[in-house]
């Protein structure tokens, strides 16, 4: 494996700030927002799982689909 195989998904230091920060805003509004109770189920969950695989990808620095499109850092 080449070195830039290797880099290919990473993810930089402001984007991880940015999906720490974008997973807490998901996560607190399906936790805590009692509008996404009215929106039903499926805003709650969907955005309690968007938000765990943003801030999985953030904790990991590693991004599946930058690995996908051949981005990395």
């Amino acid at each position: 494996m080449t070195m830039y195989e290797e880099r290919l998904g990473r993810i930089g230091a402001w984007d991880r700030g940015l999906r720490v920060a974008l997973s807490f805003v998901l996560l607190g509004f399906a936790l805590f927002c009692p509008f996404a109770r009215d929106l039903g189920p499926v805003a709650v969950w969907g955005s309690g799982v968007v938000g765990a695989v943003v801030l999985a990808t953030a904790l990991l620095g590693w991004c599946p689909i930058y690995h996908l499109l051949g981005r990395g850092r």
